[in-house]
């Protein structure tokens, strides 16, 4: 299973402009976790510093009990080990095939003999859809193709942690579609903690156990998907339901008055708790994952502190993910203790106001 990673108070600026303050939430083990937010709100910034590329002016960073803003530098070399990182445009050397860009990371970090990198990129390759492409150039291969290759040489030395900034950036509803469905597959077979920066409503509302929201340079919210997804607060609503109405502006952010004249605007019928659109499976073949009981025994233990509109939609919408549980032949998780002692939602700085496609072969 992934590593928890906790960070705690972490603030990060250049120079005088203050990026964010104070951010402070756990990755639960083993999750997907989205980071969402306005634009220039610092979430790529925030990839940056989780894995020491970026120093932040203050906090801490833990995993295995170990600060990675203040360890020793090699140290801090071991721990980026647990890391792999799909950059936005796959980050590949133009100069080398898709076949040494995946190997790359395993020729660097490890003593392993050419036959067995080949038996692990190959692997890889077919986990991605790649096969056929080893002796391709990047730039002779679309740019779905370059995120997965990037996917595929994240994923080589077996990392505890994934990151992926912006991965739908670029691609068409439809690749994205894939995509998504390849991180939930992925996530399935490895149990790994994931983390991704991206501005697809669909998938926010679609992939995730947990969704973490950056706004006015602070962390509005972040806990369960159940939670945010039907949460009342302002800006969360408006962020995940991509309306005009609220808080956020085209620069940033309204003035009040101007915020409340617009929420006035809403019909009816859109007000309240909207249905939650069910949660992505696994494709047929592959196991359950792990993390859905996991995030759904924290979600039972506050249910009855929700709303009665959010409990239904919780419930209708757990209901949708175990019909699709059953077509694809598994029998539906079932919620159970799973010691994890954090609570379920962590809420800093409150603001204002077809078939699927086979396993391991997803073309996008």
């Amino acid at each position: 299973m992934g590593v928890e990673v906790r960070v705690e108070g972490l603030t990060k600026s250049f120079g005088r402009a203050n990026i964010w303050s104070d951010v402070t939430l756990t990755l639960p083990p083993g999750e997907i976790s989205v980071l969402l937010g306005p634009s220039g709100t610092g979430k790529s910034v925030f990839l940056k510093t989780l894995i020491g590329l970026l120093k932040p002016d203050r906090g801490s960073i833990f995993i295995h009990e170990t600060d990675l803003v203040r360890c020793s530098e090699s140290r801090l070399y071991e721990l980026r080990k647990l890391f792999g990182v799909l950059f936005q445009d796959g980050a590949l050397f133009g100069s080398m095939t898709v076949y040494d860009n995946i190997a790359f990371p395993l020729r660097e970090h490890t003593k392993l003999s050419e036959a067995a990198i080949r038996d692990i990129v190959m692997e890889k390759m077919h986990l991605v859809g790649l096969e056929g492409s080893e002796h391709k150039l990047p730039g002779e291969i679309s740019g779905g193709m370059r995120k997965r290759a990037g996917l595929a040489r994240a994923m080589v030395l077996e990392p505890e942690i994934i990151l992926f900034d912006e991965p739908d950036s670029g691609l068409d509803p439809v690749r994205t579609a894939y995509l998504n469905q390849l991180i939930i597959d992925l996530n399935a077979q490895t149990d790994a903690t994931f983390l991704i920066v991206t501005h697809d409503i669909n998938s926010a509302q679609t992939v995730p156990d947990n969704i973490g929201m950056l706004y006015r340079r602070h962390l509005a919210m972040f806990g369960p998907r159940e939670v945010l997804l039907t949460s009342d607060d302002p800006v969360v609503s408006q962020f995940l339901n991509g309306r005009r109405q609220g808080p956020i502006g085209m620069s940033e952010e309204k003035d009040s008055a101007q915020a409340e004249r617009e929420m006035a605007e809403i019909p009816g019928e859109l007000e309240g708790v909207p249905p939650l659109k069910p949660q992505l499976v696994p494709s047929p073949g592959l196991p359950e994952r792990k993390a859905v009981a996991r995030r759904q025994a924290r979600v039972d233990a506050i249910m009855h502190t929700l709303p009665k509109a959010a409990q239904d939609a919780i419930r209708a919408s757990r209901e949708a993910t175990a019909q699709a549980e059953r077509r694809a032949g598994r029998t539906p998780v079932a919620a159970y203790p799973s010691g994890y002692a954090d609570g379920p939602t962590e809420r800093l700085n409150p603001v204002d106001g077809g078939e699927p496609p086979q396993p391991g072969r997803h073309r996008i």
